[in-house]
């Protein structure tokens, strides 16, 4: 006997109560380290072949990573489990990727730099003496069983060697889609719905992509900036 549409669709929701709420948005720079940032006199972010950049990941960052790991590992678990679709359970862990977007940005950033590092702390970075600094930020909201609003924010703030704040590139997108479980939805279209996850993670970093191309063509004046705060500290 076939089961009901309402039984498919209610499985959706129970299996979204195993998977967690996206991390609360932290400042790139919020526990980096007693240092005093200061604001660099340089009018671009320099770039090239001949640029090495040093990147390090926010905590921020590293929380996101794990919720997303989370958000993968309990795709498909919990009660109703057994009437999850495959596709369904597919299309989550598919679009939940922890390395999706942090790979994205890494990869837009060795399109303008000549070499590209990534440091797991500033002690190391600081020995290494790259001539450019980015701390990279990225945070997704993805479906639960509560919400269907379907965020992604990336950014990279960008320092000189002396580790003073030069600019910001930041690509961000959402889409609020209708509950996967409404109007009795088909299988085909929840998956639908989910793969919606990863094009909005894709529109941020094709924004963050321009953003960052607007931020090493014209001075710093005139792009994405962070406003200077007494205190604001670098790891």
């Amino acid at each position: 006997m076939k089961l009901p549409l309402i039984t498919l669709t209610v499985a959706v929701l129970l299996v979204g109560c195993s998977v967690p709420t996206a991390p609360r948005t932290a400042a790139s720079l919020d526990t980096l380290s007693t240092e005093p940032v200061g604001r660099s006199s340089a009018a671009r972010v320099s770039n090239g072949s001949n640029v090495s950049l040093g990147i390090i990941y926010s905590a921020g960052t590293q929380t996101n990573r794990d919720y997303l790991r989370h958000y993968q590992a309990n795709a498909g678990t919990g009660f109703g489990q057994s009437l999850l679709v495959q596709s369904i359970h597919d299309a989550y862990v598919t679009t939940s990727s922890p390395d999706f977007a942090v790979d994205g940005v890494k990869a837009s950033l060795q399109r303008q730099f000549g070499s590209v590092t990534v440091y797991p702390d500033m002690q190391s970075l600081k020995a290494a003496k790259p001539d450019v600094v980015a701390i990279v930020d990225t945070r997704s909201q993805l479906i639960t069983s509560r919400s269907s609003d379907i965020e992604a924010n990336v950014s990279a703030d960008f320092y000189d060697a002396k580790l003073h704040y030069i600019g910001t590139a930041r690509g961000y997108d959402a889409r609020s889609l209708s509950p996967l479980w409404a109007d009795f939805k088909r299988s085909e279209e929840i998956v639908a719905d989910i793969r919606q996850q990863q094009e909005v993670q894709v529109r941020a970093l094709q924004k963050f992509d321009q953003s960052l191309s607007n931020l090493l063509t014209k001075p710093t004046s005139n792009v994405s900036m962070i406003e200077s705060e007494t205190g604001q500290k670098l790891y």
